[in-house]
């Protein structure tokens, strides 16, 4: 297999490589991130000393690079997990997400289908929940839910699904598309809900949770997620759509809680000291009230579930933070 990981010096992506370069060593495995404020190198810079392993700074955007890339390499698989995402960026500018998202999508698939003239490039698209809208108390987002994008985040990633959809019908492009849940984990940018509440907690400074509160969504571990991507890359059908959950539903106030728990136990701190830095926010534009995940599509079909609890999985993350901030 000759595969190329973009994004990979991301949150997701380097604990996707560390798992496929150190898994696979018969793999041809190339990371090709433009090291944007959220990449962090240093988390997939000793990889570099795996042979079967190298690194290319690269912006999905330049078309002709991304072809000189392809046409070099003549790989047989592609994982794309480069994006913009993060909801409130996209707020504020939003045409950023679409040259990224929609642009850069499209010029890796333009990449793939001209890079092996022998053999079709498997192209695997990592997505997200959000696509799908906004839920109401009950329900589940499954494969088969109607897209209803609601922020200009979600909208691009739609629009990209779409892309490789068509590509697939139009020009006989094998594809794969997952669809995942919240991610949280060690590594994640500062952005991100869990880290804002560590760094926050850190520092004594104010912990923001948008409206009440309220808002709901399933977690998924990180090294699931990667469990999940390796397991539908080797044994997912072409063609076909997966929802990777995390079984792990709660409102924001309700994780915020755990999480200050937590922070407070491994600081040794008394139980509740925490709790006084919640502080409410102005709600985000168009936040959508619910997402949860229906993953037994991936569960009867190929086998994966979650195995990480919140409990442990937030353990392990808090850990990670505190040991790295001092």
């Amino acid at each position: 297999m000759r595969l190329l990981v973009t994004g990979g010096a991301g949150f997701i992506g380097s604990q996707l490589l560390r798992h496929l370069v150190t898994s696979y060593p018969s793999y041809t495995i190339v990371c090709a991130d433009s090291l944007t404020y959220a990449a962090d190198h240093s988390l997939i810079a000793d990889l570099e000393g795996y042979a079967n392993y190298s690194f290319v700074k690269l912006d999905i955007t330049d078309l002709s690079a991304v072809k000189e890339l392809f046409e070099s390499h003549r790989f047989t698989h592609v994982i794309h997990l480069a994006a913009e995402s993060h909801v409130d960026n996209s707020i504020k500018d939003p045409l950023a997400f679409v040259r990224t998202n929609v642009v850069g999508t499209l010029n890796l698939l333009e990449g793939a289908r001209a890079s092996n003239k022998n053999q079709a490039c498997l192209f695997y698209h990592i997505s997200t929940d959000e696509v799908f809208g906004s839920l109401g108390e009950t329900g589940s987002f499954s494969e088969n839910t109607a897209y209803a994008p609601r922020s200009p985040y979600s909208a691009s990633k739609a629009s990209s699904d779409h892309f490789v959809r068509a590509y697939g019908e139009t020009y006989n492009l094998p594809y794969i598309i997952s669809n995942c849940s919240n991610n949280y984990g060690p590594g994640q940018h500062r952005e991100k809900l869990i880290p804002t509440v560590i760094s926050s907690v850190l520092n004594s400074e104010p912990i923001p949770v948008y409206g009440t509160g309220a808002n709901i969504r399933d977690w998924l571990y990180v090294e699931d997620h990667v469990r999940a991507i390796d397991t539908i890359l080797h044994q997912g059908k072409t063609g076909e759509t997966y929802c990777i959950g995390g079984d792990a539903e709660l409102s924001n106030l309700e994780l915020v809680h755990l999480l200050v728990d937590e922070i407070d136990r491994q600081l040794a701190n008394a139980p509740g000291t925490s709790k006084g830095l919640i502080s409410f926010v102005e709600d985000r534009k168009g936040h959508d009230f619910r997402y949860a995940i229906d993953h037994s599509k991936l569960t009867n079909d190929l086998g994966w579930r979650p195995s990480t609890s919140l409990e442990k999985g937030l353990e392990t993350t808090v850990s990670w933070y505190l040991n790295r901030s001092k």
